[in-house]
């Protein structure tokens, strides 16, 4: 049967769905005002005529108010905006739901970047045998992050599920009901979550779409390329943040961290348990039932009544299962052999942890820390460290740091920031007891900017008792600056004799971090991600003159000025002078949902990271070299952006836009994740302090985003006033990094609209400013049109530019309410005597706002 194109597959199970449903949705009452959903389509019309006519957001405000609502009254569009808010978040639900429902038709699931793509692509290129050599040493290690750029509460997350599976099976009943349901359910938080609750939140996903995802796929491969062998490599890994991520987050104690490690050993051992029960009811025959019932009581009271207790330890787990197996194949004809083998993958997965809590604490906090612990050894007369530790050179301090011991009490501080960071350190070796080395056993060192941030950091554990920590310590690379001195960092650790021991008990292997989201904050999208590709270059070679194998954990967020979009791309695209045996990456917010919301979307994502491993390390083996040529091509492209983007962020007005013209400022208090906004308590908003997700965000929702083009159109332009344009564009034909960096740029294109905020231009104060941001805007878009040789944005990817445009098109009145809204508040503050009740209206208006546009990206914070 003839297979119809991505986009008519997109169209007939996607777009003519959402239609349908859509206008069911709309005829239901939410209150006792039942016409809001017959004047919402009339208003989106509006704001398309509003602003092609080029009319300001108040205008077309005004305009729909006085032609539909037929008053000028300031109270009924406030009332009947708050009412837009609440359908629109709600369309949005929907339309996630319906492209989640056809995911697997629009999808080839079984296409290339498959595992059957690849297995099929090695026997007819005749490397079965090195892509079995292949799986057995690479992994995947998606690493979830509470990174707060998910704005549905647990409640809408199990209705888009149960919507989902209705959509699926076309049962209009049901979907009536459960957008009913969706009407009256609340989409926001009357308090913060605390830590727990997002790890509670993001354990839901672990524990409904990883366990079954990741076992299926390794048990593919067992049956289709290992000959029913068991795979000794956990091809997939799962990491997990939320509880051990101290950076910036006061909220995150140690008692936090022992209880997430707690649920996430409960979690898979309800799983199993689960699993367990339903063997149970197959493994009926003789000589098995009692071995399966004794593990299903072990595993029931260790969920149930345990207190922390286990009554079963993984080896025990391991040994009878595989009792169990033999005992089928030798006497009961391998019956239920293969839902036996399911379980044993999955318990060789994910062991007793589930997935590794890492910790993390930025390098300032380390500091303080640990001049704290010095000053106060030097206090007690010990002879840990010398009187002039202060003074000494950062040579003369690694040889002190180098023979360090001792036996910290992180109660004899008075500081509390020293007392947690110590306790958080006594807390890994805890859980790791508990739960295995695998539950625990890796700390992330944000903002690193030094050999003797690790080295202090490495100091911390031996001076905490434990002389050789069974712990991955990993620095965490941000800044352009840092970027570039990473490999003189790590020679320094590599050539200390204390430090390469440690390398010798973590089996030669060293994990270093590499974050995009501040990389692109400080340096622009070219030089950001240019600066991590050159660096990860460096890192392996200095790597590999050691001996010692760099695996690279990226941070990545989920737009493309914080290293998202086609990422599967990114990683086929490395050469052979990047380390690539494993893809380690962030995954967060609502690009957990999106990308991994799903058995069809997680399988999917999964796959094509490992089928980008592949591509690199098997069919496409030795490829992708960068030149030397190229290099110095993209060094001036990267050097050109950066010069833009930098003179941009030191324009006078940068920051007083941001604040006064943006949502930054609301972001904090929309409760939806633990951590605050930014990382210091200061009133001033200092930059450097600034996260990138609200500073990401912000430019998302005035629909402008920058971090993902500014400085890129200038960078062409260079090459095109010189006559040097075939230079770039031969590197763009030829280089699917540079192809993928730039198509990703296009998605950033595709996702602004300019005429939202064009009555800026206007603006005494910022008018300037806002065309220097839109000047860059149509250059860029040019040039990228013209190196791709396309008309249009995206038009490649024609189901996904058809996405972008249905969801731009939902959430435009929310926009326009919304750009409303900040210019009522600029008009009230300059008032003599401000109305400061409608100002809090206003920006409750704002805040509100916030919600549904982030979730319509899917990946804009």
């Amino acid at each position: 049967m003839y297979t119809l194109p991505k986009i008519e597959r997109f169209n007939q199970d996607v777009l003519s769905k959402y239609h349908i449903y859509n206008s069911v949705f709309i005829t239901l009452p939410f209150d006792s005002i039942d016409n809001t959903g017959v004047l919402l389509p009339l208003f989106t019309d509006i704001c398309e005529t509003g602003f092609k006519k080029q009319e300001t957001p108040g205008e077309i405000v005004n305009f729909f108010a006085q032609k539909y609502l037929h008053t000028d009254s300031e109270e009924d569009k406030i009332d009947l905006m708050f009412r837009f808010i609440q359908y629109i978040e709600r369309q949005i639900v929907l339309f996630d739901a319906i492209e989640d429902a056809a995911f697997p038709v629009v999808n080839n699931m079984e296409g290339r970047g498959s595992l059957r793509d690849i297995k099929e692509k090695a026997d007819a290129k005749n490397n079965t045998e090195e892509l079995i050599e292949f799986l057995e040493n690479f992994n995947v290690r998606t690493v979830l992050t509470a990174h707060p750029t998910q704005f549905y509460p647990g409640a809408v997350l199990g209705i888009i599920n149960d919507l989902t599976n209705a959509i699926r099976k076309n049962d209009l009943l049901d979907i009536k009901q459960l957008l009913a349901q969706l009407g009256k359910t609340p989409f926001i938080q009357i308090e913060k979550p605390n830590p727990f609750d997002e790890a509670v939140s993001l354990i839901w996903y672990l524990e409904n779409v990883f366990y079954e995802t990741a076992g299926e796929m390794v048990h593919y491969l067992e049956k289709n390329l290992f000959h029913g062998n068991s795979i000794k490599n956990p091809i997939i890994k799962l990491g997990f943040w939320p509880g051990g991520d101290r950076d910036g987050n006061p909220f995150v104690t140690t008692e936090i961290t022992l209880k997430v490690a707690e649920r996430l050993r409960t979690s898979i051992l309800k799983c199993y348990y689960i699993e367990m029960r339903s063997l149970k009811r197959k493994l009926t025959f003789s000589g098995v039932d009692v071995l399966v019932s004794e593990l299903e009581q072990k595993l029931y009271r260790s969920v149930f009544y345990s207190k922390g207790e286990i009554y079963i330890t993984l080896e025990e787990f391991k040994t009878q299962l595989n009792k169990i197996k033999f005992i089928i194949q030798e006497q009961h004809q391998s019956l239920y052999l293969d839902e036996l083998e399911a379980l044993l993958i999955k318990v060789n997965l994910f062991g007793f942890h589930f997935a590794s809590l890492d910790i993390r604490q930025n390098s300032k906090i380390h500091d303080a820390v640990f001049n704290d612990v010095v000053n106060f050894y030097l206090k007690s007369n010990a002879d840990v460290f010398p009187e002039n530790y202060f003074e000494l050179s950062e040579q003369e301090k690694f040889e002190v740091l180098s023979s360090i011991n001792g036996n910290l009490d992180a109660n004899v501080f008075d500081n509390e920031m020293t007392r947690s960071t110590i306790e958080s350190i006594q807390a890994i070796k805890s859980i790791q007891e508990k739960n295995g080395e695998y539950g625990a056993n890796r700390y992330i060192i944000s903002n690193n900017e030094s050999a003797l941030n690790v080295m202090e950091t490495f100091a911390l554990f031996r001076l905490s008792n434990w002389q050789d920590p069974t712990v991955d310590i990993i620095p965490l690379f941000e800044s352009v600056d840092d970027l570039q001195n990473a490999h003189a960092i790590m020679e320094k650790l590599y050539t200390n004799p204390a430090y390469a021991k440690h390398l010798v008990n973590r089996n030669m292997k060293q994990t270093i971090m590499l974050g995009f989201s501040d990389g692109t904050k400080d340096g622009g999208y070219l030089m950001a991600n240019w600066s991590i590709y050159k660096a990860k270059e460096e890192l392996t070679e200095i790597s590999r003159k050691y001996g010692i194998k760099a695996i690279f954990f990226d941070g990545r967020g989920g737009p493309p000025a914080r290293g998202g979009g086609k990422t599967h791309k990114f990683y086929a695209s490395l050469g052979p002078n990047i380390e690539n045996n494993e893809i380690q990456v962030t995954v967060q917010g609502q690009t957990i949902s999106s990308n991994f919301g799903t058995l069809d979307s997680c399988r999917y994502n999964l796959e094509n990271l490992l089928s980008a491993g592949a591509t690199n390390q098997v069919f496409n083996k030795g490829q992708n070299r960068l030149s030397t040529d190229e290099k110095e091509i993209l060094d001036q492209l990267a050097e050109f952006g950066y010069q833009k983007y930098l003179n941009f962020k030191n324009h006078p007005k940068f920051i007083p836009y941001l604040e006064q013209m943006s949502t930054l400022k609301y972001y904090a208090k929309t409760n939806i994740g633990s951590r605050p906004s930014k990382r210091s308590k200061s009133e001033h908003l200092d930059f450097a302090d600034l996260r990138a997700i609200p500073f990401v965000g912000s430019w998302s929702q005035l629909k402008q985003n920058v971090p993902g083009f500014f400085g890129v159109g200038s960078a062409l332009k260079h090459f095109e006033d010189t006559n040097q344009w075939d230079k770039v564009q031969d590197l763009y034909d030829n280089s699917l990094f540079v192809k993928t960096l730039l198509e990703n740029s296009m998605m950033s294109l595709a996702k602004s609209f300019f005429p939202l905020t064009a009555y800026m231009r206007k603006d005494p104060e910022f008018g300037e400013f806002w065309q220097i941001i839109y000047d860059e805007f149509l250059e860029t878009k040019r040039l990228l049109l013209k190196i791709a040789g396309h008309k249009e944005l995206m038009e490649n990817y024609p189901d996904g530019k058809a996405s972008i445009q249905i969801r731009e098109r939902i959430v435009l009145p929310l926009l326009t309410i919304q750009q409303y809204a900040l210019t009522k508040i600029n008009e009230l503050n300059k008032e003599k005597n401000p109305n400061e009740e409608l100002i809090k209206v206003y920006e409750k208006i704002v805040t509100r706002s916030l919600f549904g546009n982030t979730n319509a990206s899917r990946n804009s914070a």
